[in-house]
């Protein structure tokens, strides 16, 4: 393979809507990538549970009083159901198996696959963590998060209109930024137990906006892209 790609694609890009799933990106999406699979990349994709892990985990709590536990079990199922959404468009390029324990080795099956799709893992973390893990796995040492912002922030963009787009980064500010509890649905590109880990393995983060195709396809390229480095 020329080279190995390893994104963390946010669920909320596949759903951005109750009961809605963005097919015009997921066209796009698979082009891209199936594109790149001719010229002999490979892409390792780790899909998050996004706006319909939000939706369920919501409504759980609105009916008792759910613990950290259930709702992250709520979640994972989620990334399952957007893992295989995402798989079921590759074709026989794919692996036809979702990973989803990062640390286990993968499948004969799987070996010559050029698109590796994996979902959510066990409770206490998020798919961040996982892609983290996938990533020292097959020494890889760069991520690409592709959610539903375009930088990181200063301040929580949701919240504070007068939050600042920061364009690099270390780890050690970031998880500043972001505090050291997780706690299931928290607004952070990366999760602070990712955040952890990746310092550990000295990986270089990318946080894009996953719908900015372009944006994506000039980052894969080594061109100048839109988005927050952390290193």
């Amino acid at each position: 393979m020329k080279k190995t790609i390893l994104i963390a694609l946010g669920g909320s890009i596949i759903a951005p809507l109750e009961g809605k799933i963005d097919i015009n990106f997921l066209k796009k999406f698979r082009r891209l990538i199936l594109d790149f699979a001719k010229k002999n990349y490979r892409f390792i994709i780790v899909v998050g549970g996004g706006k319909t892990s939000r939706i369920y985990q919501k409504a759980a709590s609105k009916i008792t009083k759910a613990d950290n536990k259930d709702l992250d079990w709520i979640g994972i199922y989620a990334t399952w159901l957007n893992a295989q959404l995402l798989k079921s468009t590759f074709g026989k390029k794919v692996c036809p198996i979702i990973v989803d324990n990062p640390l286990e080795k993968i499948k004969n099956e799987c070996a010559e696959k050029q698109i590796i799709i994996a979902g959510g893992w066990k409770p206490g973390w998020s798919t961040d963590f996982d892609a983290v893990l996938l990533a020292r796995r097959f020494k890889i040492k760069e991520i690409i998060d592709a959610g539903n912002i375009d930088f990181v922030y200063t301040k929580d963009l949701n919240k504070f209109k007068n939050a600042k787009p920061i364009k690099r980064l270390s780890w050690n500010d970031y998880r500043k930024l972001i505090g050291s509890r997780w706690v299931p649905g928290l607004p952070a590109p990366i999760d602070p137990i990712a955040a952890r880990e990746a310092e550990k393995l000295k990986l270089r983060a990318f946080i894009i906006k996953g719908t900015d195709l372009k944006n994506l396809k000039n980052l894969i390229l080594n061109r100048g892209f839109r988005g927050t480095t952390i290193e």
